[in-house]
């Protein structure tokens, strides 16, 4: 089978469409005949190694001390089931299902076929292409796990700060979903779709600092690691949480010591939040982003677009089949 391999560290030109070994789903797997999969902002994360100075030796020991430990990039997929392991009892051949790698590096699903846990996969929503399933399910877990983790309640006034990228766009649909008053804040090119995913008002960071205004709410949401619990904390209600897709440990455990204000992190992994988001988008509450579409073969192009930092919602690789394998 065709995929994309990555061997060193570097800019988008490491990666390199190669033939691989097929891979063989053991007894508790499903193999996927991958249709769509994506490129997301920890894609290019790794593969650059541009780690943050302080994570730099933790990063490489995860991820490989001197190059990726694991090639294949790729953790959201979306596709038809072409054979199962002899313990998988929800799935069958034909299924057509969407899925997330549960790995913090690498996950293999810029490829032909991947290979996942039954519990790794759910049913696709009737109402989406392959395409737009693949590019829910990191961005739409992060947002769902982090809201309910930030305890979201009905008449909340929430922020998303990078309200345009993959999990700000999901977080503002499901903020809306829960109850809440929210304001997104993005660019100007963004402010149009950001109205349009239901977000009461719109910042446009370029014009205005919502930290100077000195209205404060009681989330707000990080989705793009350009604040700080420092930065936004002033502009945070007596009990406010400040949610990240950052890391910050040292923070949240000194806020969870002393203090009103919360700082909430983490990493969803739920299959029954992707089933819940499936409920949601088939109910027309949800929907994803699509900002652009590449081929497999044009994955290091798409890597080079999502370098820039400016994509809106997600960018999907479609893989078409038409290699000999």
């Amino acid at each position: 089978m065709k995929a994309i391999v990555c061997t060193k560290y570097g800019p988008p030109d490491v990666l390199q469409l190669k033939e691989v070994e097929k891979p063989t789903p053991k007894d508790n797997e499903v193999l996927i005949r991958v249709h769509a999969t994506t490129v997301t902002s920890g894609d290019v994360w790794i593969r650059s190694s541009t780690f943050s100075p302080w994570f730099w030796i933790p990063g490489r020991i995860m991820y490989g001390i001197r190059k990726p430990r694991k090639t294949i990039p790729g953790n959201e997929l979306a596709g038809q089931i072409e054979s199962v392991g002899k313990d998988v009892q929800q799935f069958k051949k034909g299924d057509q299902v969407f899925g997330i790698i549960w790995e913090t590096s690498f996950g293999g699903a810029n490829a032909e076929y991947k290979c996942l846990p039954e519990d790794g996969v759910a049913i696709k929503p009737a109402n989406m292409t392959f395409e737009e399933a693949a590019a829910v399910p990191i961005g739409g877990l992060t947002a769902l796990h982090l809201l309910r983790k930030g305890d979201i309640q009905s008449g909340q006034e929430v922020l998303i700060f990078g309200a345009s990228g993959s999990v700000g766009t999901f977080a503002v649909q499901l903020a809306k979903y829960f109850g809440a008053e929210v304001t997104g804040v993005c660019s100007t090119a963004n402010i149009e779709m950001v109205k349009s995913l239901g977000a009461d008002k719109v910042i446009d960071y370029t014009e205005e600092d919502f930290t100077k205004s000195g209205k404060t709410y009681d989330i707000i949401f990080d989705a793009v690691r350009k604040t700080s619990f420092s930065r936004c904390k002033s502009s945070l209600k007596q009990r406010g949480i400040y949610i990240t897709v950052d890391w910050p440990l040292i923070t949240a455990l000194w806020t969870s010591i002393v203090g009103s204000k919360k700082v909430v992190f983490g990493i969803a992994k739920r299959i029954e939040d992707l089933k819940f988001l499936r409920e949601l988008i088939e109910a027309e509450k949800v929907k994803s982003i699509i900002d652009r579409r590449y081929r497999l073969e044009q994955t290091a192009e798409a890597h080079r677009y999502v370098d820039k930092g400016h994509k809106r919602g997600n960018v999907v690789i479609t893989v078409e089949h038409n290699y000999k394998t």
